[in-house]
């Protein structure tokens, strides 16, 4: 499978420990591994991407209120945003714009630099976004929970977040 997938290498590997991973893991085991991960998710996306109350605001447009609505100060510079997000920079400003235009995020210019921009949720972003993400966190509890029991949860919560540590997440 791993020789045919464009998501991993696919080659068989002996062991290593060469600063890069793990002792005892090989090359063939971090690719399924990472396989395994890939494929978990993408199912999980289709899953959730499927429930009705993204009919209103794509999830990548709700993706962007989420993240605006983790910002401590209430705003955040455009590129710092876009770090958080799996989309361009040009497609992320077009997005904005969109979001903008139904009154869901306001710009402004960066305070520190004119030339940057800075984004924050509305009043009527914060709602939707919170009605929405309500709606979804049951939706990937609907998912998650008949395969992951609370141990077992918390144990790939550990991981994922080792994993984003070590990446500087």
């Amino acid at each position: 499978m791993g020789d045919q997938s464009n998501t991993g290498t696919g080659q068989p590997g002996a062991a290593r420990d060469d600063g890069e991973g793990m002792p005892g893991s090989s090359v063939r085991q971090t690719s399924e591994t990472w396989e395994s991960l890939f494929r978990a998710q993408v199912g999980l996306m289709r899953r959730i991407r499927q429930d009705p109350v993204f009919r209103e605001l794509p999830i990548g447009e709700y993706d962007v209120l989420f993240n605006l609505s983790r910002c401590p100060g209430g705003w955040t510079r455009l590129n710092e945003l876009n770090h958080h997000l799996l989309i361009s920079q040009p497609s992320l400003s077009r997005m904005v714009d969109r979001l903008e235009a139904r009154n869901l995020v306001r710009k402004r210019p960066a305070e520190a630099d004119q030339r940057g921009v800075e984004l924050a949720l509305t009043d009527e972003g914060r709602a939707l976004q919170r009605r929405i993400g309500s709606a979804h966190v049951h939706r990937i509890q609907d998912v998650l929970a008949p395969v992951l029991d609370a141990a077992e949860m918390e144990q790939l919560r550990v991981l994922t977040d080792k994993i984003n540590a070590r990446l500087g997440q």
